[in-house]
């Protein structure tokens, strides 16, 4: 569709991608009222950057477009969220045993805030979490090998696969890059998600830890059923009406 762009607009549009940036979805009310112009207004301006690849229009406003991205990068986006969810899942890690962690931001965060435990083994995928976990009394940090998926900063391959599967885990906690109550979570890559099934397969329970931004999204590569988790957290109220689509098939919290 051929469009005549004003300074306005394109101001506008800025704006709008600064948003997407930091919060990975774009509110089409909340969009309005910060640039005091009408929602048609700003449906236009998501059009024209759907077109140009920037986004992907949903009902209500638009997200992200869905891609490999490194782990400095991931970190910044909604934050907050991610820093609600780990608080809620530092319940769930046991003070001994043994647990694994993949290579998601949010899953990164909850490492950043352990604690001491009395014994802890814990295994991940990822170089930022393994550094950050490693110094933590009590917690025996284990870093998996494999080979170096530049894009997302994760370890990857067959020698990540077999080294996840030596041990057995009392949880796996992962994210995911988008979640369907119909189809699951999913990534961005294969190897990425082969790694997660494999800790999942040798562990007792998966925790999924995932914010309400990536709901109702699909990705290249299918991961988990949401059968497969004993537990879905997030930053929002297990009470919350967005998290209806869930409710009667895994707890919430």
């Amino acid at each position: 569709m051929a469009t005549t762009s004003t300074p306005d607009s394109e101001e506008r549009k800025k704006s709008l991608l600064a948003t997407l940036k930091r919060d990975n979805v774009i509110r089409l009310s909340v969009a309005a009222d910060v640039l005091a112009v009408s929602t048609m207004t700003i449906r236009r301006d998501l059009e024209e950057l759907e077109e140009e690849g920037h986004l992907r229009r949903v009902r209500g406003g638009a997200v992200s477009v869905i891609g490999p991205r490194p782990f400095s990068e991931r970190r910044a986006v909604r934050l907050r969220a991610k820093e609600i969810i780990a608080e809620k899942a530092l319940a769930f890690v046991p003070r001994i045993g043994s647990v694994a962690f993949d290579a998601s931001t949010t899953v990164g965060i909850l490492g950043m805030k352990l604690g001491a435990r009395s014994g802890l083994t814990l295994a991940t995928n990822s170089y930022q979490t393994f550094s950050s976990t490693k110094s933590i009394p009590g917690v025996k940090s284990i870093l998996v090998g494999g080979e170096s998926e530049e894009a997302t900063d994760s370890l990857v391959g067959p020698i990540a696969t077999r080294a996840a599967a030596s041990l057995r885990y009392t949880r796996f906690f992962a994210s995911c890059s988008a979640v369907d109550s119909e189809y699951g979570t999913s990534e961005v890559s294969l190897p990425e998600a082969e790694v997660k099934r494999t800790f999942r397969a040798v562990s007792k329970e998966l925790v999924l830890c995932i914010d309400s931004s990536k709901f109702g999204q699909q990705a290249v590569a299918a991961a988990f059923s949401i059968a497969d988790a004993a537990v879905l957290i997030t930053e929002l109220d297990p009470s919350d009406s967005r998290l209806d689509e869930f409710r009667g098939l895994v707890e919430l919290r």
